[in-house]
């Protein structure tokens, strides 16, 4: 009925602390440029763009969601947009699948981004082997 307003809500909410971090850190990133700190160093990913992928995912489950039930008729365009709104004994069955049904798809979207970048992170900061390093010396 309307469980994807859940993960729609955290998207939000992400997308606006995403915003925020970002400025954040393009002001830390001036701020070291001015201290001459290797550009190396600035080439790293940063938190709002890994922050971004997870709002990527949220929008994008929403999404579908929300058209999928457009398509089943659960949705409509004008007042009340959710039709389970229009009748009480409806609308507690709608609270009632989106406090276990959109809290879960959320909770699982936010894990699922979390092991991704958990796992991304541990591939980034790997130091190179000694395989690697000699063979890296060998082509210079």
């Amino acid at each position: 009925m309307a469980c994807f307003l859940v993960p729609a809500a955290e998207a939000a909410v992400t997308t606006i602390a995403s915003k925020v971090i970002e400025k954040k850190e393009q002001a830390e990133d001036k701020e070291k440029l001015a201290q001459g700190v290797n550009l190396s160093e600035l080439n790293k990913p940063h938190f709002s763009s890994k922050l971004n992928k997870l709002n990527y995912m949220l929008w994008g489950g929403s999404g579908l969601l929300a058209f999928e039930h457009l398509w089943h008729g659960e949705i409509q365009p004008f007042f009340p947009f959710l039709t389970a709104t229009s009748n009480p004994a409806d609308m507690t069955a709608m609270l009632h699948e989106m406090s276990t049904v959109g809290v879960s798809m959320a909770a699982l979207v936010t894990g699922v981004w979390a092991v991704m970048t958990f796992i991304s992170g541990k591939i980034e900061n790997r130091e190179a082997s000694p395989e690697e390093a000699l063979q890296e010396e060998a082509a210079k």
